[in-house]
């Protein structure tokens, strides 16, 4: 038996064999993994073997759901998805909403691992009654929507499917999965988990279910939800409105909005790219996940222009920045065009959006010639955004290379273009500034995924009396922002309702929502001490990977140029600073100067089996 917040089960299929099992789990091992992103760093750990290549058929991908899913806590609808990534080759773990979580865990599994490769394109159902393997040969080559709507119409309305696209079937390295629900989506972005589906020949994963999820003690979770809602309103207000396009306007005042490939971090054009031009003139209705309150979706239509009449949503922050700002394309009914194609294509945004500045910038250098590409490649050309968009999904001409991503593409390019490459680990970085944010710096170097903003948060740094200078206190801080996102990631929940509904880092309030679902009497320092052993075993992971200090680094032009402009001029990480970091980070760690965990660490949190792993 395991606790109330649980079904109790583990679904693994081998798409090679078409074998399904299922494997109960004790209430032991789900206190000290929680679920969603600890739970698929210890199936990962157990079941890959070293070294293996992220598209080896016995790369598992995990979809794994947690605790609070399917509960009343706001932002409870998400799932985790991870698997050894192909763009980075280290443990990712990625998190999507929508309403396909929910779904998931009413068909009666805490998490589901597929493993193997099919014979043919196929896609499976997941239920209460178990997993059928189905053909996906028909489907193979379709956009993500229309794969979505084809799945439901044979399975049934109440069928919620998440599906790769063309991308995915083509091993970008950075493809994505997207779901879609009732005119609305959700995209799990990063690190190529789509990539790994395609190598699988696995089209999508439907879900239904009606089993609901059972509580230890409703009004004490009741009381709570209550006890914060006037925090979360407050807190959301800005994305209820805007969405997080919301953050356009801050960030770029802050002078930490990456331009031109980071050339700068601040611009007198970023109006067109804003959440209140979007409101203003794009709007058509808000959109949420199931049963969050805060809407921070939007669906847009685009006014005017060459794209007038598209509707589709709106481009994320994290778009905005990586598509607009770093290829210098200020026209946002395109942007809206632009993230419409990687969404349906299944493009990470980000990836897709850096990669491209890294070409425009290598060719501005001489280090590849436009000739050599068909497509011009040049600063704020809006036709060649998309043309290079829909080039890299098919694995055409440039967009074979660009397909894999910035640091492979840097290898092929020469030494010189190193100094143009913004990506940690492999993965690109987003728009949250590793020179103007300090904690960002010592974050994204120390992250298990590299550079991602959801290891490390941004979020408290950009309050009003916070230091992002001064490396003084900043591991310390990275430490503790990254215990927070590990455990928020295996409840699993949004990280927008849990900042600003629960707090900012792991607190009373997280402790009492566990233990009122649960029924567990858990503390503060026991939450903590279940994000380090999460931390502490992907690093286990990526460290048998080949992962070293040397590998714990930022991008020259982090290391290197100030920033030149701006509010944050003169902002940046020398590599004197950022050792001094480390030095300190693995000191808090109980980590070797190697950046190693150290076997008393390992001990003191369970996870002595990585001692021989």
């Amino acid at each position: 038996m395991t606790a109330p917040g649980y079904q109790g089960k583990i679904v693994s299929v081998d798409l090679s064999t078409g074998r399904v099992s299922t494997e109960p789990f004790a209430e032991g091992f789900a206190r000290r993994y929680l679920g969603g992103n600890g739970f698929a760093a210890r199936l990962l750990f157990d079941r890959l073997i070293p070294r293996i290549d992220p598209f080896d058929p016995r790369n598992t991908v995990v979809f794994a759901v947690g605790p609070l899913t399917d509960t009343t806590v706001s932002g409870n609808s998400r799932v985790c998805v991870a698997a050894k990534s192909p763009l980075t080759g280290l443990f990712f773990d990625s998190t999507f909403g929508g309403q396909f979580p929910i779904t998931l865990k009413r068909a009666g599994c805490d998490a589901l691992a597929i493993t193997g490769r099919a014979p043919a394109p196929c896609y499976l159902v997941v239920g209460e009654e178990g997993v059928e393997v189905k053909s996906a040969e028909r489907l193979w080559g379709l956009p993500t929507k229309e794969a979505v709507e084809a799945i439901q119409e044979l399975e049934g309305p109440e069928t919620d499917v998440t599906a790769i696209g063309p991308a995915g079937e083509r091993l970008v390295r950075y493809a994505c999965l997207a779901h879609y629900w009732k005119n609305r989506e959700a995209i799990a972005g990063r690190g190529g988990l789509a990539a790994v589906m395609g190598a699988k020949r696995l089209k999508a994963v439907a879900v239904r279910g009606s089993r609901k999820t059972a509580v230890a003690d409703p009004s004490r979770l009741k009381e709570l939800v209550n006890s914060r809602r006037e925090d979360l309103a407050k807190g959301t207000h800005a994305l209820k409105v805007y969405g997080t396009a919301f953050l356009i306007n801050p960030v770029n005042a802050l002078g930490a909005l990456g331009a031109r490939n980071m050339a700068r971090e601040w611009t007198e054009l970023v109006r067109p790219l804003s959440g209140e031009l979007y409101k203003e003139q794009f709007w058509v209705k808000d959109t949420t996940c199931q049963k969050c309150p805060v809407a921070c979706g939007k669906a847009v239509e685009v006014p005017d222009g060459p794209h007038k009449g598209l509707r589709w949503k709106i481009p994320e922050f994290e778009s905005l920045y990586a598509l607009g700002s770093m290829n210098e394309v200020w026209d946002a009914g395109v942007l809206v065009r632009a993230e419409e194609l990687c969404d349906q294509l299944g493009l990470d945004t980000i990836s897709m959006g850096v990669t491209i500045a890294f070409l425009l910038e290598c060719a501005q250098a001489g280090l590849i010639r436009e000739g050599d590409t068909g497509v011009p490649l040049r600063w704020g050309d809006p036709d060649a955004l998309l043309k290079l968009i829909e080039m890299t999904a098919r694995r055409e001409g440039i967009g074979d290379l660009l397909a894999e991503g910035s640091a492979r593409m840097a290898e092929r390019l020469g030494p010189e273009s190193r100094r143009f490459l913004y990506a940690v680990k492999g993965l690109e970085l987003p728009a949250h500034s590793a020179r103007a944010l300090k904690g960002m710096s010592i974050g994204y170097a120390t992250a298990t995924r590299g550079g991602s903003h959801h290891d490390t948060r941004p979020t408290p740094q950009y309050a009003q009396g916070f230091d992002r200078r001064s490396p003084e206190g900043k591991p310390a801080f990275a430490v503790r922002s990254q215990h927070f996102t590990a455990v928020g990631d295996s409840l699993v929940l949004c990280r927008f309702t849990g900042e600003r509904g629960l707090g900012l880092f792991l607190n009373e309030e997280y402790a009492r929502a566990v233990s009122a679902v649960t029924g567990w009497d858990l503390s503060v320092e026991e939450l903590e001490g279940i994000g380090e052993r999460i931390v502490n075993l992907e690093r286990c992971f990526n460290v048998r990977e080949g992962t070293r200090r040397e590998h714990d680094t930022l991008p020259w032009k982090v290391l290197a140029e100030p920033i030149p402009d701006g509010a944050s001029k003169g902002a940046y990480c020398p590599p004197e600073e950022l050792d001094a970091m480390l030095d300190e980070y693995y000191r808090l760690r109980g980590w070797t100067s190697e950046g190693i965990p150290g076997p008393d660490k390992l001990l003191q949190l369970g996870l002595e089996f990585t001692l021989s792993g």
